[in-house]
């Protein structure tokens, strides 16, 4: 009988990894683990492809373009994902996590924040939506995961820590991103698009650049807050495209700002019968002497100091269509203030 016993005890601790297969583990190693089963189906991976035509037989076939990640936004099939992972494609594949594939089609694009959205015909049971978090009241040390296809490896999980905040990177346009959220969860070529989660599950930003001039993760990734995730998302869903606040005018490029040495916005054209237009903002104009005469010039909104067309636009940006600003002016030497109405514009 007491031989049995030992026996009995070491088939038992044999038994505790196959009934309990977390035994052993860290809270911090549970936590990561339940994230990554919980949100993974709702990461997809993102084929685009484009036309060419073949130079001697002039004969025109599809080639792969590039690969990216994305992620599930809703029960309707719409997907998140980067403007640069979907730029030029003729077209778009999705892979869902359990293999199976589905052509997508172009929904709407911000190419100046780096997001487009796109849509599957899938069964609803496969459309697992990732929750929202928020990036406001992230925190640089905090735990985040990030999950993609780098690489068109399937579903790789990169964990590390919010390593700073307010960060700017430039867009395919030029315009400045801001408020970028900076990690050293490593970010690899085809995790552009792919969510970045809290130590909750919920969606903080979205994958998009990383710093290395060899193109491979060096520590320094960067994310697309998720505050403007959800701003811009629901109107590439409504509209195709971005309506923001503005003023609909047209500006001179800061280039030439600078080479006249000028600091701030010069108003170039003042559309008809705009808000800008009966506040009385002068555009670039001639004289009938040929000569032409400066616009005004933005020089604040509302006090804030504006030095670059980046800086109006993200100070618009943080206002809503119907908003009344104090636009300071700089005209013809004079410095004047002018109260506008904000209007909808569409977004460069």
């Amino acid at each position: 009988m007491t031989k049995k016993i030992p026996l009995l005890l070491a088939f038992s601790l044999w038994l505790v990894p196959f009934l309990f297969p977390q035994a052993g583990l860290l809270e911090d190693e549970k936590n990561t683990i339940a994230i990554f089963d919980k949100t993974a189906p709702s990461v997809v991976f993102i084929t685009s492809k484009v036309l060419q035509r073949d130079f001697f037989t002039l004969d025109v076939f599809e080639i792969p373009k590039g690969t990216g990640s994305g992620f599930i936004w809703d029960n309707q099939g719409h997907i998140v994902t980067n403007f640069h992972v979907i730029e030029g494609a003729t077209r778009l594949s999705v892979t869902l996590e359990d293999n199976s594939t589905y052509e997508a089609k172009l929904v709407g694009i911000a190419p100046s924040k780096d997001l487009a959205v796109i849509k599957v015909k899938a069964p609803a049971k496969l459309l697992t939506p990732i929750p929202l978090g928020t990036s406001s009241t992230l925190r640089v040390g905090q735990k985040v995961l990030a999950i993609g296809n780098p690489f068109g490896l399937d579903h790789t999980l990169t964990v590390g820590v919010v390593s700073a905040l307010g960060r700017e990177i430039t867009s395919m346009t030029d315009r400045k991103i801001h408020n970028v959220i900076q990690t050293d969860a490593a970010i690899n070529p085809g995790n552009s698009g792919g969510p970045l989660l809290d130590s909750q599950g919920q969606l903080i930003g979205v994958n998009t650049a990383i710093l290395a001039p060899s193109g491979a993760n060096a520590g320094i990734g960067f994310a697309i807050p998720v505050d403007t995730v959800k701003r811009v998302v629901p109107q590439l869903i409504k509209y195709g495209k971005v309506i923001r606040p503005g003023l609909a005018i047209s500006v001179v490029s800061d280039s030439i700002a600078e080479r006249l040495g000028i600091e701030g916005v010069i108003i170039a054209r003042v559309s008809p019968r705009s808000n800008a237009a009966q506040a009385g903002l002068r555009g670039i104009s001639r004289t009938r002497r040929g000569k032409y005469l400066l616009g005004d010039i933005i020089i604040s909104v509302d006090g804030q100091r504006i030095r670059s067309y980046d800086d109006l636009a993200y100070v618009l940006e943080t206002h809503e269509v119907g908003d009344w600003v104090e636009l300071g002016l700089l005209r013809q030497a004079n410095k004047i203030k002018v109260r506008v109405q904000l209007e909808a514009v569409e977004e460069e």
